[in-house]
Parts: C-alpha cells; structure tokens; sequence
C-alpha cells in the first residue's frame, strides 16, 4: 500500500472511531452510575486505540519515500492491532 492510500485509510477510520466514541459517550452519560464507570473504562481504551493510530499517521505522513518503504510492513502489521483493539473495545459495549 503506498503511503498516501495508507494516511487515507487511517483518516477515514479515525472519523468513524470518533463518531463511534461521540456515540457512545453520549450514551454513558444517560447510563445508570455502574454501567457509566464500564462505559469509561471502554471508552478509555476506545480512545487509546485511536490516539495509537493517529500518531502512526503522524509517523507515516513524516516519513520519507525511503523510510516508507522500509516501514510500510510495520505500519500495516500495528494498524492491524490498533484496529482490532479498538474493535473489541467497542464490541463489549454491544
């Protein structure tokens, strides 16, 4: 994947995870005050997950050709984590 479709990629799901913590931060505050302490707990992981992934978009937009290249691997192997962290953290409110 070229560096340019990577950062596209990552920008897109950033909105989408920011929308799904919007979302659901809405709904912890109308929640009763145990399921609100659950609600922040997930949504501290939530976010956790996204602040990952915006710095490797930072990393990816500050990276030369060359350096791309060398790193285009890694990058995918850790966006492949951060999302799947993100996903479960945001199934177990499901």
């Amino acid at each position: 994947m070229d560096r340019q479709a990577y950062i596209d990629k990552i920008k897109a799901q950033l909105d989408s995870w920011n929308a799904q913590i919007d979302q659901m931060q809405a709904e912890a505050k109308k929640a009763e005050a145990d399921s609100r302490l659950r609600y922040e707990e997930q949504l501290k992981e939530m976010r956790n997950r996204r602040d990952e992934a915006e710095e490797k978009m930072r990393e990816a937009r500050a990276a030369s050709e060359k350096a791309w290249d060398d790193m285009n691997r890694s990058f995918l192997e850790a966006w492949k984590n951060i999302a799947e962290g993100f996903q479960h953290a945001s199934n177990r409110f499901k």
